[in-house]
């Protein structure tokens, strides 16, 4: 069976861990279901007119999600096969709770992920954290991540595997 879980990110690679501590529980459990992952960020799109006409999807993935996020996420999609179906990075420009929901209700997203020590930086990003506590329509649960200020490895892809 195929479920549909959404992970909160900023795309840093700090934020994949949410998503490898996720898929280490499902892997412990012997979870039998395959997952559609949405690895989402929030993202202000601006009110200017050229903003709002010219702004592609992946002009925008260009300014927010650096090369060595997908790099990683590749490492893990290849660890845990048998639990991946796809992954889908997207961006969520909404700014009402209902228009979250609606977000939720038409990728068919069961459950939530975040972590309150990720925190949406950088421009136009925002944190999708109150969206997801507010939704009725999905069960959502924070994952705590230990963030190590000192690892010679923080920024580069060896982080993952720390």
């Amino acid at each position: 069976m195929t479920k549909t879980i959404l992970i909160a990110t900023d795309y840093s690679l700090e934020s994949l861990h949410i998503l490898k501590e996720v898929l280490k529980e499902k892997n412990a459990s012997e979870d039998q279901n395959q997952y559609t992952i949405f690895l989402v960020s929030g993202y202000e799109m601006g009110d200017s007119i050229r903003d709002l006409l010219f702004n592609t999807k992946s002009t925008i993935f260009n300014k927010i999600k650096p090369q060595e996020f997908n790099d990683a996420y590749e490492i893990i999609k290849n660890k845990y096969p048998h639990l991946i179906e796809k992954i889908i990075c997207d961006v969520f420009t909404g700014s009402f709770q209902r228009t979250f929901d609606n977000y939720i209700k038409a990728g068919h997203i069961e459950e939530a992920y975040y972590s309150s020590s990720i925190k949406s930086k950088g421009k136009g990003k925002f944190d999708l954290i109150p969206y997801i506590k507010k939704c009725k329509n999905i069960q959502s649960q924070e994952i705590a991540i230990e963030t190590h200020e000192r690892l010679p490895e923080r920024g580069r892809l060896a982080e993952i595997f720390a």
